[in-house]
């Protein structure tokens, strides 16, 4: 079974930690990782905008960040895929204007992150496609 570690940085709302726990669990396993880890860490804009401009050389605040732990493209892919930050200020300004809730916009944002984590940019429509089917995905499970 994949395993879903959650680090909240910022204190997260009631209810969230379980069901992304859940949701990344179930999505890891349909895409034929059930036997990896990912962690995933709830932060603040001040945070996430640090890491930005200090990995992407960026002074802006974004949702969601992943930081894998292997080479996209190796054949040996680790236990643990990687970390996915994500921004709860930011979170929490986008939900509305999508039409969801703070915990289904933090499970889009953990989804585009493992997706990332799993070797996938997008660079193009038909790779947009791809992050797409796996937000929507994470939303049913």
């Amino acid at each position: 079974m994949a395993a879903v570690e959650i680090i909240p940085q910022k204190k997260p709302p009631r209810g969230l930690r379980p069901r992304l726990r859940h949701g990344l669990t179930a999505l890891m396993s349909e895409l034929g990782h059930a036997n990896r880890m990912v962690t995933v860490i709830l932060c603040s804009d001040h945070r996430i905008r640090a890491l930005k401009k200090t990995h992407w050389g960026e002074d802006t605040v974004t949702d969601v960040l992943s930081f894998p732990t292997y080479e996209p493209g190796d054949p040996f892919i680790p236990p643990h895929l990687g970390d996915i930050w994500i921004s709860l200020d930011t979170a929490a300004r986008q939900a509305p204007a999508q039409g969801r809730s703070l915990e289904e916009e933090v499970l889009v944002l953990a989804a585009h992150g493992l997706w990332h984590l799993l070797g996938h940019d997008h660079d193009s429509e038909e790779e947009w496609r791809g992050f797409l089917n796996v937000q929507r995905r994470i939303l049913e499970l």
